[in-house]
């Protein structure tokens, strides 16, 4: 069936914002909604940088899932970005989803947030997530604190590691967004190009290889893709650090730690590109990146001027 046919007085699109405190599960989910992965997972908080867009075909419906940073109060300029990104991808979105996780308090979240989340005017879903983790009686009493906080329209408690709960979530999304065209070919699951693709992979490798701040102090861009004739892909990567030290760290002695990185990186994209991938991945120093407008628009987000 092509996307003209598809296209008939029934169908239905719209955008879904996932929000929430970092490490709640969002990108879990997403990946779970979308049946396949489009967004990087690490154990650590604020992996997720940039807003990334999820596409899942479910009945007539395209629903557009947009996976946002985590949001915290900022004390970077890196961290004020991020947190604006999440409440662009909200407003910008038909229906949000508060992805709470289950094994924190309902106080947990912050006021700011919550507060926030009052102003925004959209249609609100919660969602309790790792509930596998809590006890019925904690996610009874959890729920019940949520309703005094918060109005919202509905309610799901999930496993988005297990996927416990999603398809009940993803039916009533697909009722839920507006009627429409589709507005992405029925065979496409993400709208971020390969290039930045290839660069979340490697830094999640960089984050799940390494175990001290530098993940954080790092970012990683595609600076080369050139098809062959054999039709393998060579791709360059750099991961800028800021500081001769972090340099060291991510490379590692006799270079093992960046090898480990690339071999894992490369082996990944070579299974998304379904062709084989030549990687050549390089370290640089670049003092400050976090105060560089270019880095921001390589990872999608936009400078804050004043912070």
């Amino acid at each position: 069936m092509t996307q003209n046919d598809q296209q008939t007085d029934q169908t239905r699109c719209g955008f879904v914002a996932l929000i929430g405190a970092p490490n709640a599960g969002k990108s879990t989910l997403t990946n779970q909604l979308v049946g396949a992965k489009v967004s990087i997972v690490t154990h650590k908080v604020q992996t997720t940088r940039a807003r990334l867009r999820g596409i899942v075909i479910q009945g007539q419906s395209q629903i557009v899932i947009v996976d946002t940073p985590g949001i915290f109060t900022p004390k970077k300029r890196l961290d004020k970005a991020m947190v604006d990104a999440a409440w662009a991808g909200a407003q910008d979105s038909e229906i949000v989803i508060l992805i709470v996780d289950a094994t924190q308090s309902a106080q947990a979240l912050e006021d700011a947030l919550v507060d926030d989340l009052k102003k925004l005017n959209r249609h609100l879903v919660i969602v309790l997530n790792k509930i596998d983790l809590v006890k019925k009686e904690a996610l009874l009493e959890l729920t019940r604190d949520l309703e005094e906080r918060l109005s919202f329209d509905q309610l799901f408690m999930i496993s988005a590691l297990k996927g416990d709960g999603v398809a009940d979530l993803l039916d009533y999304l697909q009722h839920q967004v507006p009627l429409g065209p589709w507005l992405y070919p029925e065979d496409q699951i993400s709208d971020a190009p390969w290039r930045t693709t290839a660069a979340e992979i490697t830094r999640e490798k960089l984050f799940l290889q390494l175990h001290e701040e530098l993940p954080y102090a790092s970012t990683v861009e595609t600076t080369d893709w050139k098809t062959l004739k054999n039709k393998s892909v060579r791709i360059e990567q750099t991961i800028y650090v800021e500081r001769q030290s972090q340099k060291k760290i991510a490379i590692g002695k006799n270079g093992q730690t960046l090898k480990k990185i690339s071999m894992a990186a490369r082996q990944e994209i070579s299974d998304l590109l379904q062709v084989p991938v030549h990687l050549f991945i390089f370290v640089k120093v670049r003092d400050n990146w976090h105060n560089d407008p270019e880095r921001y628009q390589e990872m999608g987000l936009d400078y804050p001027a004043k912070f």
